[in-house]
């Protein structure tokens, strides 16, 4: 491939920072998905089996499979994105021999010259980030790298059996931002030798190396890993689905304040996970994210009401449509939460578009939500 050939790609996203506690929201890109399970990896993590994550066994796609997921993918793109991007997950990408690396590339970057895709993404370890696996990229549109940090506490990360340490990712942040990549990290709660305390300091950490965005997973017991055996031996506990979604939304709040978007909270829904095929134990759930949403809006309605006056057995809420269902939480229970608490004989909830995606309307009162 010739570098006079290659398609002009920005990899300029960095987010204006206004002065507001919210992450910016920008518009999502339209991904279209190649999961690569344990490619490139050098050895197994205790909590990882991909395989089960995302029921791909199969590792080589022909080029004539390639093309025909793509252009699959390609028909379901709506009006609503504004990037599309080709992405590898599952594996360690840099991880892999050179030929294999630039296969991949050369496969998907026809999508880009054609005009029918804008850029390349891949997940990757920090210690195969390195100015030798970044001048592979050179002669690519790749535009957004995800490092899978896990942790920032270099205990848990030897517990985790993860094979490298805190400083690795500091290091391969540096050399991406050298190069004006998009970053993404990835990062774990309830990992073996993780706490409260841990998961802040890792999140502190991160924010300081200030990515583009952040993806939060709890850790689940995924079945034939290293984990589960832990699990049955009795030498590891998940934690619960309350405790994690707490966590969760303490870590998305701080990350909110350090105007750092959250992407995704919890493990993709799937097939795998949703018919009890591949998780042992561990607070899964298909809509987590949503989970953490309505715990903050909750949070949110009753600071607000319990500085109220008292003697009030109605109330109404006014927001956009898009957070009606944060607002009431998974069955309603947000709803039946407050009139219990403050006993309240309704609560009317009005949706209106004109409203403000970041605020809630109380009576007349705003609030701020994210």
């Amino acid at each position: 491939m010739l570098k006079a050939d290659i398609p002009v790609i920005d990899r300029t996203f960095q987010i204006q920072k206004a002065d507001h506690p919210r992450p910016v929201s920008i518009k999502r890109p339209f991904i279209i998905p190649f999961f690569l399970p344990h490619i490139g990896c050098p050895q197994r993590c205790v909590f990882c089996n991909q395989t089960a994550v995302t029921g791909v066994r199969q590792n080589v796609v022909s080029p004539e499979q390639f093309r025909y997921l793509v252009k699959r993918f390609l028909a379901y793109k709506g009006e609503q994105r504004d990037r599309v991007q080709i992405a590898f997950y599952g594996g360690n990408f840099l991880g892999q021999k050179k030929n294999q690396i630039t296969s991949l590339l050369d496969e998907a970057s026809k999508f880009v010259f054609e005009g029918d895709v804008d850029s390349l993404r891949f997940s990757t370890r920090p210690d195969t980030i390195n100015d030798e696996s970044l001048d592979i990229l050179e002669d690519y549109p790749v535009a957004t790298i995800e490092i899978g940090v896990q942790s920032m506490d270099d205990d848990v990360l030897t517990l985790t059996k993860r094979g490298h340490t805190a400083l690795d990712t500091q290091k391969a942040v540096h050399l991406l931002k050298q190069r004006k990549y998009e970053i993404g990290l990835q990062v774990m709660v309830g990992l073996p030798g993780d706490d409260e305390i841990r998961s802040f300091s890792t999140a502190e950490k991160v924010a300081d190396l200030f990515p583009d965005f952040v993806r939060i997973y709890p850790t689940v017991v995924l079945k034939e890993s290293l984990l589960a055996k832990w699990y049955l031996q009795g030498r590891y506990t998940p934690l619960s689905l309350g405790s994690s979604v707490t966590l969760v939304k303490k870590l998305f709040l701080f990350f909110a304040g350090k105007q750092i978007q959250v992407i995704r909270m919890g493990l993709q829904a799937s097939d795998q996970l949703e018919n009890g095929r591949a998780i042992m134990a561990g607070p899964y759930h298909p809509a987590f994210g949503h989970l953490v949403y309505s715990e903050i809006f909750l949070d949110r309605v009753l600071s607000h009401l319990n500085h109220r006056r008292s003697g009030v057995d109605a109330i109404s809420i006014k927001l956009h449509p898009r957070n009606t269902s944060h607002l009431r939480g998974l069955n309603n229970q947000n709803i039946k939460q407050l009139k219990k608490t403050f006993l309240l004989k309704a609560v009317q909830i009005i949706s209106d578009f004109e409203c403000p995606t970041d605020q809630l309307v109380i009576d007349g009162a705003s609030i701020p939500v994210p």
